[in-house]
């Protein structure tokens, strides 16, 4: 049986990839600080006590694994740029260690405005952002890795949605999680093309690209076309439609407000990377995934609604369907 190490398999893209590798047949083990707490959120998993940012931990809890997602975060992303680093070189340790395949969940925070609107796997990587530098050094030192006995895979994506991924624009910004959905805050402006990903269909795309990892290169990255919101509305829209369609209310949609944000940004870490980041809603960006297609001759792809609908529900933002039962 194939064995996985999972860093960050309590969080949103590392606990989907963790659930569907298990689903697929893998033996999953993962890395955590609080045990306990974790086996309360997933007792499938074996959970290993350590810390990403202990590397002889994440050595020991490697061995024997074929495969380490790499999808851990500092906690609560404090210190995000002192410890990213030595967490990812730690990650990487174990994987050359072990001749194993190490998975990064990739961003577009690597590409500055140069690489609009389409943006494929060999274009320019110029950030404008302290995290996107920090992003393309990850990337750096991965593709080292790989001509030193590890291998590497990256799939990118873009903003995450689901009902796991709490730490996103998705949850963070156009919705308050646990309540009804009256307002939608739209950080975009109209006619800025925006780039979104649902959550299992960039799991289930790792799952099925890592089946054939021994065929890729040994540095491999892929891009997701996921849900392109092609005019700044489209994923509004979809909103206030499966809301509509569930409750019988349709929500509004204002605009976002920035001005707060930039106003308390001197005070909330969050909102100073959010501020940040802001250049990637006032610009058009779509995702090139025809490598991604050539390889698996489609792209893993949920409906939108379907993957709204589903991702509302998880976030406690829609009530659960009533079964309809028939009576004979």
């Amino acid at each position: 049986m194939n064995k996985v190490l999972v860093l960050g398999a309590t969080g949103g893209i590392g606990g989907e990839v963790a659930r569907q590798m298990l689903a697929a047949g893998w033996q999953v083990s993962a890395l955590a600080r609080d045990v306990a707490k974790a086996c309360e959120q997933n007792a499938d998993f074996t959970w290993i006590k350590g810390d990403a940012l202990n590397r002889q931990e994440v050595i020991d809890a490697a061995k024997g694994c074929s495969v380490i997602v790499h999808a851990v975060n500092p906690p609560g992303y404090r210190r995000w740029a002192e410890w990213v680093l030595p967490m990812l070189d730690n990650s990487i340790a174990a994987a050359t260690a072990e001749g194993a395949t190490l998975v990064l969940p990739g961003t577009v925070y690597n590409f500055g405005p140069d690489a609009f609107p389409l943006v494929r796997e060999d274009s320019p990587q110029q950030p404008r952002t302290r995290k996107g530098a920090i992003r393309v050094e990850m990337e750096r030192r991965l593709f080292e890795a790989s001509t030193k006995g590890a291998r590497v895979l990256i799939v990118r994506s873009g903003d995450f949605f689901g009902a796991k991924a709490s730490s996103s624009w998705f949850s963070q910004g156009l919705l308050k999680p646990g309540k009804p959905v009256g307002t939608i805050s739209y950080p975009g402006a109209p006619g800025v093309a925006h780039q979104w990903a649902y959550l299992p269909d960039v799991a289930q795309t790792m799952v099925e690209l890592l089946e054939r990892r021994e065929q890729l290169d040994a540095f491999a990255c892929f891009h997701m076309a996921g849900h392109l919101d092609t005019d700044g509305t489209q994923m509004a829209r979809a909103i206030q439609r499966v809301v509509l369609q569930r409750t019988g209310i349709e929500p509004r949609v204002s605009g976002f407000p920035w001005w707060l944000i930039k106003v308390a940004s001197p005070f909330v870490v969050t909102f100073r990377e959010m501020l940040e980041m802001r250049y990637l809603w006032e610009m058009s960006l779509r995702m090139d995934n025809t490598r991604l297609v050539q390889e698996l001759d489609r792209e893993p792809h949920t409906p939108l609604d379907e993957a709204l609908a589903a991702t509302l529900t998880g976030m406690g933002c829609l009530p659960t369907p009533t079964a309809s039962v028939s009576i004979a």
